[in-house]
């Protein structure tokens, strides 16, 4: 009898870990379809609002702004510059670079919840975490 409940046991463990696993197949393979769609903005990398006063009135622009240097500057494209200009809203540059950030955040999220279903895949098997 024990046996019995052991095998099913082994069995339901087995469906878990699978499921877990399609999970995860299913959301790498969404992570790869919205990086198909366009450029992924860099990690850490936010769309930031900022005003220029001209001699009569103030202007809005966009720009990307970055945790780090990544974005190469455009006097000196060997050295890397924090922000990217994008121009005033609804431009096709500021578009994009929202668009870009769109897609950073959905695929870390992706990655986030794909890290959360490898940790509960690992509690399945205790003995292999050693």
């Amino acid at each position: 009898m024990s046996s019995t409940i052991s095998s099913a046991r082994q069995l339901e463990l087995t469906n878990r870990a699978d499921r877990l696993q399609a999970a995860m197949s299913t959301l790498e393979q969404q992570i790869k379809a919205i990086e198909a769609i366009g450029p992924v903005a860099p990690r850490g990398t936010h769309l930031a609002r900022y005003q220029a006063r001209g001699s009569s009135q103030a202007y809005w622009y966009y720009k990307l702004h970055a945790d780090t240097p990544v974005f190469p500057k455009i006097q000196n494209p060997d050295k890397l510059s924090r922000y990217q200009h994008l121009g005033a809203a609804g431009t096709q540059a500021h578009i994009d670079g929202l668009m870009m950030v769109l897609r950073r955040v959905q695929i870390d999220e992706l990655q986030k919840a794909i890290d959360n279903l490898r940790d509960c895949w690992a509690s399945l098997y205790p003995e292999q975490q050693q």
